[in-house]
């Protein structure tokens, strides 16, 4: 039995209503570490080392009080004693180790692996200040760093140190782990995270600029440096090669340790290659086994069948192509074996398409990544059929057995339990505790569908999650929202493609609306969150825009009491914390052929917000899950799009002449915004969507526009509207990690679970 009291009065002398917020935290970090501590490492013969340039983790200090089963005991203490769990939980800053979804999936699944018992750690690179801080001025993004390390946090030092070779100099690197427990387990892995000691963060100037050639002062500084330079894209390749080759070196050590000879090294490690930042494992690999005396063919055989392959994208531009001559500039040792494998494909398969090494001296990193690795998934239903019908066709067409679909999940003990305990604990009272472990018991709220009392209390709960986002945004940014809005939200990385252009001129579209008298029955609020790429403009344009829209709206008294536009700052996994859970609408709005998958709609789905999205990426899969009745689609399908693209038929000017549309693209620059607005960005968005639009934002506005009517409408019946909730609910089990990690793992790594 935990007495939380008697731990407070070790520490400082005194009772828990009377220490700080501040101390509280330091004694719960405690607790959890030493719990922690407790478990034991999974140590089964075979082990997954799953590397990624992101883990999002988010705060910890919740999510490890929940799997090491200490959460209620401990929020209920707190609570008798006058204190807020979620009100310490602010003091902990949060890791600063991923953007988007490809990072927030990577921690989910660190999760399940742990909770399904499997041996499996994430390895990847401890940023100092992540991507970047987000902070408004002018209407505009500013980025700033972002530190998150501090004397007391969760890494945990380790004695692991490897040399790292460059060109010219060898580094010497410093490992760092984080415990990651499984949901009440007796087992947990890590996270380990390689850094370097020399790192001096005395050479940021100007937001987050640095001086980018002083690779022993800046190589963990951030996340995705600006690479839109030669210098940029030289540390994106110093940092990609510095977590492989300490990611091979770790794993070769791990299995000499257990008895490996490294012929069978593929019986005690598998690796699997998130997206192609992590690609240069495999020419490090074969360099390893080779310098130990395994002749490369042979080493070629191992490294084949241990390396494994996600992609998570199609679009062109971030699937990596690194010209040669910079990879002879950085790791000239690795060309050679680059060479050798590019020379042996070409060989083999005389089809450009496929060559490693292309006429431009390019390498293609997922090209490699599939040639010498021994499975390819997708992220999703959609993804992977367009991967083998389209875009990854030839190789699709060779190793056709290689390829095999993962549809991406989410962990629950963050999603729900975490991020909406009154949600789940009135979950746990209906139907017992069984989801918590299996996800698809959540298909018995089926049987609530109807049930007066059962949307009474969804009703309640919503409106608690409402007034707690109001809270979070007044502290946090000082900006007042109504409660008793519909909550539209759009959260999710700053990119063309998925469209938040189009949520805004819906935008403007309802404030024209509402200027000529066409008042909502219920407001509105629109949120959106999300980073723009310091070397993106376009998408700093779009930030831009709606940042100067919600001026206008706010300070238009026959407007604002009816619409109001909001861009959450520094969007992170604590803001989604409280924006998911507070969602009527979860906008999943990307072009069609475009969003691999996507997690967010998972997460709004199960928190009972509804799906208003194209026929892209998960969306697919939820619809069918939930049937036509219970989401909103809209727009072209994804071969229409896929076509248009082929012909070249898609003219964007064609769409801004229509009488519908061309009002909504012209208010970008009319006075009204131009009166908060920079006519630098502001006009160059307009001319963007106008003669390029790339990614089809016209194409689909007019559909969308209709749709989003129709959502509004439907929000007004609460009766039927809140049966559509419950089948969502009820469908999110199939979106469990757990589920995913459990497919991984029986087609994939083949790992034996401890006992």
């Amino acid at each position: 039995m935990l007495n939380l009291q008697q731990l407070v009065q070790e520490t400082y002398a005194k009772r828990i209503e009377d220490c700080n917020n501040e101390e509280l935290y330091y004694v719960l970090l405690s607790l959890t570490q030493r719990a922690s501590d407790v478990l034991a490492t999974n140590n089964q013969k075979k082990k997954v080392y799953y590397i990624s340039a992101e883990f999002l983790i988010g705060k910890l200090l919740s999510n490890n009080l929940i799997n090491l089963g200490l959460y209620a005991e401990v929020k209920d203490q707190l609570a008798e004693a006058g204190k807020d769990l979620l009100q310490i939980e602010e003091v902990e800053m949060e890791p600063s180790l991923g953007n988007g979804g490809l990072g927030r999936l990577a921690a989910c699944f660190l999760d399940s692996i742990a909770t399904l018992g499997l041996n499996g750690d994430g390895v990847g690179l401890n940023y100092h200040f992540g991507l970047f801080q987000q902070l408004f001025e002018d209407n505009q993004q500013k980025a700033v760093p972002n530190p998150w390390i501090t004397p007391e946090s969760w890494l945990k030092p380790s004695k692991i140190s490897y040399e790292v070779p460059f060109a010219n100099f060898t580094l010497t690197s410093k490992l760092y782990d984080i415990d990651v427990p499984g949901y009440k387990t007796a087992t947990k892995n890590r996270l380990r995270l390689f850094d370097l000691g020399s790192v001096d963060d005395n050479i940021i100037y100007d937001g987050i600029e640095f001086d980018k050639p002083d690779i022993f002062r800046n190589l963990t500084l951030f996340l995705y440096p600006d690479d839109s330079t030669r210098e940029g894209e030289l540390l994106r390749i110093f940092q990609q090669y510095f977590m492989v080759s300490n990611a091979a070196q770790l794993l070769i050590d791990e299995a000499v340790a257990k008895g490996s000879n490294l012929y069978d090294l593929a019986d005690y490690a598998v690796v699997q290659i998130n997206d192609t930042h992590p690609s240069l494992v495999i020419p490090e690999l074969l360099r390893l086994l080779t310098e130990r005396g395994i002749d490369f063919d042979k080493a070629v055989e191992i490294v084949s069948s241990m390396t494994a392959y996600t992609n998570h994208t199609i679009l062109a531009e971030a699937l990596e192509k690194w010209p040669l001559d910079f990879l002879n500039e950085v790791v000239p040792h690795l060309v050679p074996i680059i060479e050798e494998l590019d020379r042996r494909v070409k060989e083999t398969y005389h089809n450009d398409s496929v060559n490693i090494i292309d006429e431009q001296g390019r390498v293609h990193m997922a090209h490699m990544d599939m040639h010498y690795g021994f499975s390819v998934n997708g992220v999703a239903a959609l993804h992977t059929d367009i991967l083998k019908s389209s875009e990854l066709k030839p190789f699709y067409d060779i190793y056709p057995e290689k390829f095999n679909n993962k549809t991406n999940g989410i962990t629950f003990r963050r999603w729900l339990m975490h991020a909406n305990p009154r949600l789940a604990k009135y979950l746990d009272e209906l139907l017992g505790h069984g989801y918590h472990h299996d996800a698809t018991e959540l298909e018995k709220f089926l049987e609530f569908k109807g049930n007066a009392d059962v949307k009474a209390k969804l009703e309640s709960i919503k409106k608690h999650n409402k007034r707690k986002l109001q809270a979070h945004l007044e502290a946090t940014q000082g900006v007042t929202i109504n409660p008793n809005a519909i909550f539209d939200i759009q959260i999710k990385r700053m990119h063309e493609y998925k469209r938040q252009q189009m949520n805004v001129l819906y935008v403007i579209n309802k404030y024209l609306d509402i200027k000529a008298g066409n008042v909502p029955s219920t407001p509105i609020t629109v949120f959106f969150g999300g980073k723009a790429a310091p070397a993106y403009t376009i998408a700093q344009d779009i930030i831009h825009l709606i940042l100067a829209l919600s001026q206008v709206i706010a300070n238009d008294p026959e407007v604002s009491p009816h619409l109001q536009l909001v861009m959450v700052e520094n969007y992170n996994v604590t803001a989604a914390s409280f924006l998911i859970p507070a969602a009527d609408i979860s906008e999943q709005i990307s072009l069609a052929s475009k969003e691999a998958s996507g997690t967010g709609n998972m997460k709004f789905m199960l928190n009972g917000a509804l799906t208003l999205g194209t026929e892209d990426g998960a969306n697919v899969e939820i619809h069918e899950l939930v049937g036509s009745e219970n989401i909103y689609i809209f727009g072209e399908d994804s071969q229409t799009v896929i076509d248009t693209y082929a012909n070249e038929s898609y003219v964007a000017r064609d769409f801004y002449e229509r009488p519908n549309i061309k009002p909504l693209i012209d208010f970008i620059v009319s006075d009204e915004v131009r009166q908060y607005g920079n006519d630098e960005r502001l006009f160059r968005l307009h001319n963007e969507l106008i003669n390029k639009d790339w990614f089809m934002t016209l194409l689909d506005l007019e559909s969308y526009i209709a749709m989003k009517e129709q959502v509004l409408k439907d929000y007004e019946d609460r009766d039927a509207w809140l049966d559509k909730v419950i089948v969502n609910i009820a469908k999110a089990g199939f979106f469990s990690s757990d589920r995913t990690i459990a497919e991984y793992n029986r087609d994939i790594w083949k790992l034996e679970a401890a006992k």
